[in-house]
């Protein structure tokens, strides 16, 4: 009967690996693909309600990517907030010593920000304001809570048909503690830098401006930091 089914679905049957728990959800399609692995959107048979499943391959290949994968399922169960995405459920391994694969269970959200952005040529003036009023409401309360994500762009924020924006993606972020300075051992390399944050770039021009000086001492930019 099993087999049967996994033939109806050949989808199904390639997303998930000896799961136990993989009998709870009901595959519907590939909604995106990464070099983490894959994501799909699915149905939650215990609650009927959509979800999105983001299935991460070989999670210890690389320690640093296992090091990113269980920073953001830490920080996103303890960040409950309407504008960052919520983890509703962690599948369990079917053994704890032997396991490749990890499957999260996000809220389901139809397109990203940077979709919203290239594709719709209808937005108005009066949607600008909102977005930015949720990235800013969601960012006060991250900062609050001394998280800095590092790597905010539009393809990490998820948006609906609504307008209503979540921010995703926590794989980059950093938790500043008040009693020891660990911003001194942050990681200054994000991989998007288009939208890398300023204060990650101040090592880089520092650099830039020593050099500069030294070869040009009468440069216009020596006059500007004049």
């Amino acid at each position: 009967m099993q087999q049967e089914q996994r033939r109806k679905n050949p989808t199904e049957a390639e997303f998930f690996t000896e799961y136990g728990e993989a009998s709870r959800y009901k595959v519907q399609e590939v909604i995106g693909k990464g070099s983490y692995g894959v994501v799909c959107s699915a149905i939650d048979t215990h609650t009927g309600e959509k979800v999105a499943i983001k299935k991460i391959n070989d999670i210890f290949e690389h320690i640093s990517d296992a090091t990113r994968i269980l920073r953001e399922i830490n920080l996103l169960r303890l960040l409950r907030h309407p504008d960052i995405v919520e983890i509703k459920h962690i599948m369990l391994p079917p053994s704890r010593r032997e396991f490749k694969d990890i499957y999260v269970v996000f809220e389901h959200m139809e397109s990203d920000l940077h979709q919203v952005i290239k594709a719709n040529d209808d937005l108005t003036p009066e949607h600008y304001p909102f977005f930015l009023y949720q990235l800013l409401r969601a960012l006060k309360y991250m900062h609050t809570a001394n998280v800095y994500h590092r790597d905010l762009k539009p393809k990490n924020v998820l948006a609906n048909a609504d307008c209503k924006l979540k921010i995703c993606d926590f794989g980059l972020a950093r938790v500043a503690f008040n009693d020891m300075p660990t911003t001194i051992f942050w990681t200054d390399y994000v991989a998007t830098r288009w939208y890398r944050a300023p204060e990650l770039c101040g090592s880089f021009f520092s650099k830039v401006f020593a050099t500069l000086s030294a070869l040009c001492p009468y440069s216009s930019i020596n006059i500007l930091l004049i």
